[in-house]
């Protein structure tokens, strides 16, 4: 049913594996991008974050700044700091963080099953974040970044993937940023093969990460359509670069809550409120949840666990049921009047990554109150994805982040 194919992926020559490749452009701001590249002039962030050449004042989302990572891309092409393979290939892409390993296939989904629903989502895009990929894609004439898609698990895949693996070198091998990054080539075309068969037998790939990339990638093909009405279906502008793992080596870490006041409520009112529908308990010390419904929550110097009441909640709705919606419908809103948390400057997101200590830091700095969650599953993804549902904003926080630069699809 799914469509993975393979092509001919620019990316980094041997000597610049380590040099090239960057965080994606939308885990960092322009100012800590300029910090990050310093001495280093083969960042991939001069192609993702392009302004960074530029002038300060520069608007990121100008002409200017797409026209500059063109160049910028080119320049790495034509000076073989990024070489092209011969043929088709398909690539696979192990990464390891902290002893876990997760380890995808690379290559190039369909837009017709993004747009069929094989690819399935479980985010609304934002129209001015779609737009900026959506230029810089077309001024490229390339995905500079894979989206970050899951299937559930299939062991002939898995199969094809270890034997390669257990057969060859790999091509890169180098560390960032703590985190392993591997990348084995497959060139040859009966492996290639049987993989993109298993593919064809998986009846839904699910994205993980990259909405905005993937539904921008997307509306350029059809763009290209558009300009080319006698269009096969084959050319390169009717797929996008992608890295696709099985669910079972993923693991999404919480995204926690801080919020900047209680609305008008003593601790003490705020409690009785919260008791309501959490049953609360002081805890001894700093604590993490270690079950589904249940939250950690710190205020001026304490730590607490809530645990949700099951009235409070419909365990057969996979939406209603995640802990960020327990969190939001039954005290985020009614009692801190936190309505759109999306848009709302009283609540910030923390990715687990940052740790306790942050959510402390946060609560005894410019904030009042924290809440830890127990992570979302990838299970709690694909359900919601395959009832045509949206997880609320800030459900999910993928680690490790895949790089950017590795790999580049031109669309012609």
């Amino acid at each position: 049913m799914a469509i993975f194919k393979p092509f001919k992926a620019y990316r980094p020559s041997i000597k610049n594996q380590s040099l090239i490749p960057a965080l994606p452009y939308d885990v960092m701001s322009s100012e800590e991008a300029r910090r990050m590249v310093k001495g280093n002039a083969l960042s991939f962030l001069h192609v993702d974050k392009a302004e960074i050449d530029l002038p300060i004042d520069v608007d990121p989302y100008s002409e200017q700044v797409y026209q500059k990572a063109r160049e910028n891309l080119l320049a790495l092409e034509q000076n073989g700091d990024l070489i092209q393979d011969k043929t088709p290939c398909l690539y696979i892409y192990r990464q390891k963080m902290n002893g876990r390993i997760q380890t995808g296939i690379v290559g190039c989904a369909s837009i017709d099953d993004y747009m069929n629903n094989v690819i399935k989502k479980h985010e609304h895009t934002l129209a001015k974040k779609e737009q900026d990929r959506i230029n810089h894609v077309n001024t490229l004439d390339a995905n500079t970044g894979p989206i970050f898609l899951t299937y559930r698990k299939n062991n002939a895949v898995d199969m094809q993937v270890n034997k390669w693996i257990s057969e060859h070198e790999p091509v890169y091998n180098f560390d960032y940023d703590g985190v392993g990054q591997t990348v084995w080539v497959i060139d040859d075309v009966a492996v290639s093969n049987k993989i993109q068969y298993e593919f064809s037998r998986v009846e839904s790939l699910y994205i993980a990460d990259g909405h905005h990339r993937c539904a921008s990638a997307v509306r350029v093909g059809n763009m290209r359509r558009q300009e080319n009405p006698n269009y096969t279906g084959e050319e390169e502008f009717n797929f996008f670069l992608a890295v696709a793992f099985p669910d079972c080596d993923l693991e999404i870490m919480d995204y926690n809550r801080v919020v900047k006041d209680l609305n008008g409520y003593t601790f003490d009112e705020f409690l009785k409120e919260v008791e309501k529908c959490f049953y609360v308990e002081q805890l001894d010390g700093r604590h993490r949840p270690i079950k589904k419904h249940t939250f950690s929550m710190y205020y001026d110097g304490g730590w607490y666990s809530l645990k949700a009441k099951k009235d409070s909640f419909d365990e057969n709705d996979p939406v209603a049921r995640l802990d960020v919606s327990i969190l939001q419908n039954n005290l985020l809103a009614p009692i801190l009047n936190i309505n759109d948390p999306k848009n709302d400057e009283r609540i910030d997101f923390i990715g687990g990554i940052r740790g306790l200590e942050e959510l402390e830091r946060r609560a005894s700095s410019d904030m009042k109150i924290a809440f830890s969650m127990f992570p979302t599953t990838v299970d709690d993804l694909m359900s919601i994805a395959d009832a045509g549902k949206i997880m609320p904003p800030k459900s999910t926080w993928f680690e490790p982040k895949l790089l950017s630069g590795i790999f580049i699809h031109h669309l012609s």
